[in-house]
């Protein structure tokens, strides 16, 4: 009896992902609209089985990856998971990390081709799923973002390492440093995808806005006379789904393997490096304030860092380094800002708060 082989989709109880499979198409969605399918730890989880299945079953030849509704594709991680979870226990942020990396590793040596299947917002970890895969086709609704340097972290999870591939080095680093919007037209331009489809129509004439006038996509978005309507963007992907049927499996599959070369590289030389680095990053003030400003809909304090640093105190820690001694109890490693022992709650001198 054979080991190595897919199962049929409903066996696997999948809670924030679907997973399909029809006509030699694995179809994985992330499901999680009400938070614009940002990925969980659990997420993770469920899409690592998910390829790992997909990859098994010699009857999927094509493995397409997408967001549920029409909102976004991916927004990255769960920012409210990680002010909640990981900038409180650092640590495990490493072995979030491994979750992430272990999905990547997957969806990149999958063996089959990989469709993006932009339906909405790509941002963050969301475009690095997306550079992941061999094949990209996008809404005209869509854009692609990175956030890393907004939020108090680094895209060190396939952007720093692939976008100057993709897209050469200085638009890499303008996409990584100012973490602006990227509509269709340039995404196609620059590399970012393969194909932009219309994807919003005015609800009483059907017709279909310009692909190529984002402005009039933003506004319309807003207006009840229009509808997002996924169909060419479902009929593309389909059509180059149906090509790659046509192609021979395991030619497809090391050619997969030898297109890469630069991505993997890249990635093998850096992403562990990142685990490590995030790791500790994760205990410091920028993740602290980036991510909690995120969770509480407010502009994060980026200037009162950088003063912080400029007038000689500490940008790293919201109430200085450890390294206070309270006088009356003897308790050691306390923040050099507290006026007040943690402890015993008398109040510190001035030696004892600078240790």
């Amino acid at each position: 009896m054979r080991e190595l082989v897919g199962s049929p989709p409903e066996v696997l109880d999948f809670r924030e992902i679907r997973y399909t499979k029809q006509d030699g198409v694995a179809t994985v969605t992330i499901d999680r609209p009400h938070v614009y399918n940002a990925y969980s730890t659990r997420t993770l989880q469920e899409m690592i089985r998910a390829f790992q299945d997909a990859a098994w079953d010699d009857a999927v030849a094509v493995v397409v990856l997408t967001g549920a509704g029409d909102r976004a594709f991916c927004t990255g991680g769960d920012v409210r998971e990680y002010a909640e979870k990981y900038v409180a226990y650092p640590r495990d942020y490493w072995k979030y990390m491994g979750l992430f990396i272990q999905a990547h590793d997957l969806l990149r040596n999958i063996g089959k081709p990989t469709i993006a299947r932009i339906n909405g917002i790509v941002a963050g970890g969301g475009n690095e799923f997306n550079m992941a895969c061999d094949l990209a086709v996008m809404a005209a609704h869509a854009y692609i973002r990175q956030v890393g340097t907004r939020v108090g972290s680094v895209a060190c999870g396939g952007a720093t390492q692939w976008l100057p591939i993709l897209v050469g080095d200085r638009r890499a680093r303008e996409i990584l440093y100012l973490c602006e919007e990227i509509p269709p037209k340039q995404c196609l331009e620059w590399g970012l995808v393969n194909r932009v489809v219309p994807s919003v129509r005015h609800r009483a004439t059907g017709e279909w806005l310009d692909p190529w006038d984002w402005e009039a996509h933003r506004r319309a978005l807003q207006d009840p006379a229009y509808v997002v309507d996924l169909s060419l963007l479902d009929a593309a992907v389909a059509e180059m789904a149906e090509k790659l049927k046509d192609k021979f499996p395991e030619c497809l599959r090391y050619t997969q393997r030898q297109v890469n070369f630069w991505k993997d590289l890249a990635w093998h030389m850096t992403v562990g490096h990142g685990q490590e680095w995030l790791a500790l990053h994760y205990a410091c003030w920028e993740p602290l304030e980036g991510m909690v400003a995120f969770v509480e809909k407010r502009s994060p304090e980026y200037r009162k860092l950088r003063q912080e640093a400029a007038e000689g105190r500490w940008s790293e820690f919201p109430w200085g380094p450890y390294t206070g001694t309270c006088p009356h109890c003897g308790a050691r490693w306390l923040p050099a800002r507290f006026q007040f022992c943690g402890a015993c709650g008398r109040p510190l001198g001035p030696v004892a708060r600078d240790g």
